[in-house]
């Protein structure tokens, strides 16, 4: 299992994934499911993979040298030469593509799903930042001003933190604090997903990037923010009233008012009861 996740903001990219491929009582593995694409000056992207490692290692080895033409006799698109970042998915989902043809009726013989996830984002010099969500079957969605984040693979545990928190508009620094808070969660709640974590923060018309970080138990701001965002949480949950019967001790009881109670019952069909 792994958990992935990228944020698109005003202010550029954040991009954090951990490395855990499989676990269990006795076995885990690690390998990387981050791999950066740059070139100083004119452009930076950044790819996230999840689903069948052997899928989106084959993957990533053919986006090196995939090539894609918009009509016949017309120069080849690659990653390194695509003028938007939308010719750059559309190489990507034609690797994927190239992996599918090759592969899935043995897989499919094998009882085994082609099952590959991935997100792509980053900027080409000439146009702004964007970033794309990838299905197996080479095609793509974009994110948005509404949907400014994509998350792959285990991705429940750390959604409501980032609907919380991440707009359009967040600094890049607490978006990565953020996406940190949402990597812990879902360690905290599903084992298969482990460090070490992968993290770039990219910063809009840059073309490149130095703020790239393997984080491991032992990285202090991540020891910080884990034992702080639990005592927090903590602390923010023992705030919160218990819930009571009547109004004797608060001025939100649990127990609704008879007139309402007595309205409820109306509402309901036979046979059901309203507690």
């Amino acid at each position: 299992m792994t958990y992935c996740v990228a944020i698109k903001l005003n202010a550029g990219l954040v991009f954090l994934s951990d490395s855990r491929t499989n676990a269990g009582l006795d076995y885990i593995s690690t390998f990387r499911k981050m791999i950066v694409y740059e070139r100083s000056g004119d452009r930076f992207m950044v790819l996230l993979t999840a689903g069948n490692l052997s899928i989106s290692q084959s993957v990533r080895e053919i986006l090196q040298v995939e090539q894609i033409q918009d009509h016949e006799g017309s120069e080849p698109i690659t990653i390194w030469n695509a003028r938007s970042m939308f010719d750059a998915a559309r190489v990507l989902g034609s690797a994927i593509r190239r992996v599918h043809e090759r592969d899935a009726e043995s897989f499919k013989q094998s009882d085994v799903d082609f099952n590959v996830s991935l997100v792509f984002g980053g900027q080409i010099r000439g146009e702004g930042m964007r970033l794309f969500q990838m299905y197996s079957a080479g095609n793509f969605i974009e994110a948005t001003n509404e949907t400014p984040y994509f998350q792959i693979g285990e991705s429940k545990y750390g959604k409501p933190v980032l609907d919380r928190v991440i707009t359009p508009h967040t600094p890049l620094e607490e978006a990565a604090k953020c996406a940190l808070v949402s990597m812990d969660s879902t360690m905290k709640s599903n084992l298969s997903v482990g460090l070490p974590l992968d993290l770039v923060v990219y910063e809009a018309d840059s073309y490149q990037s130095d703020k790239m970080a393997c984080i491991d138990s032992d990285n202090p701001y991540y020891k910080m923010m884990q034992a702080s965002w639990g005592q927090k949480l903590r602390e923010v949950f023992d705030s919160i009233e218990d819930p009571v019967w009547d109004d004797s001790h608060t001025n939100t009881p649990l127990k609704m008012p008879a007139t309402r109670h007595e309205a409820l019952k109306k509402l309901s069909g036979p046979g059901e009861k309203l507690i």
